[in-house]
Parts: C-alpha cells; structure tokens; sequence
C-alpha cells in the first residue's frame, strides 16, 4: 500500500496531479488509513503508469477514460477496436498540425512583410494586413 505521497513519488508526479487523476475518476484509492490518508496498491501504480504513457502520446482525458474502460473490458472489445480508436486520435493530430503548419505559414508571411522598423505603427504592414481579410487568405 502506498501513501497519495509515496505514489506521486513512484510516479514523479505530484500529489496534486494525483488528486486530479482521482477527481476526474481515472484512478481510486483502494481505501484509507484510519487516519485518513488515501491508500493505493499496485494496481493504482500500473494504472497511473498507462495514463502518463497514454497523456505522453496525445491521447486526452476523455480518451483516457475510454482506453481504460476498453482496457478492463477486454474480452468485449477487439484489437481493431483499439486501433480503430487510434487511429482517429492520429487523424486529429495529423488536421491541428495542418492547422498550425497554415498558421506558421501566415505568420511567417506577415512577418517577413514588415520592415520592423523604430517608426510608429501607422503605416505596419501587419496591422494592415490583419485589417484586410483577403491579404491574409490569398
């Protein structure tokens, strides 16, 4: 049995992210002291263990919980359930880092458009530009 603590520890994680964990029901202690400090077992550690590795590659809360609930329903679920799963979180990251990529290229643009000169902003070419739709779209 470890203290809230002594598993933050195993974990390198804090007791408040521990809390949250809780709060959000991914984890449970198993009971608590008499004194009232929360207890968990090795269970707990392996569980925390799959949701750090889980957050570490993307997947959301929300995600999460479902991992965790296929996870403990196995036999109701299929590989390609879990890869089918994946997949899709793969599709959302592949469309926000096209996302960003346009972002990054807007951006560029803008900057490169202006002379970032000492003079006042009257005349800044990005104020322009943000001021005008079509100079940013095209």
């Amino acid at each position: 049995m470890y203290k809230i603590g002594e598993l933050a520890g195993k974990l390198s994680v804090s007791t408040d992210t521990l809390r949250y964990y809780e709060k959000h029901q991914l984890i449970t202690p198993i009971t608590r002291s008499a004194a009232g400090y929360r207890l968990y077992n090795d269970d707990a550690l392996r569980g925390m263990h799959f949701i750090i590795r889980a957050k570490s590659v993307g997947f959301s809360l929300n995600e999460i919980k479902e991992l965790l609930s296929i996870k403990v329903d196995k036999q109701h679920h299929s590989c390609g359930d879990v890869k089918t799963f994946t997949e899709q979180k793969l599709q959302q990251v592949e469309a926000k880092i096209a996302e960003l990529s346009r972002f990054k290229d807007s951006l560029s643009l803008l900057a490169d458009a202006c002379c970032g000169g000492e003079e006042n902003a009257s005349n800044c070419s990005i104020l322009s530009a943000l001021e005008n739709v079509d100079a940013i779209t095209q």
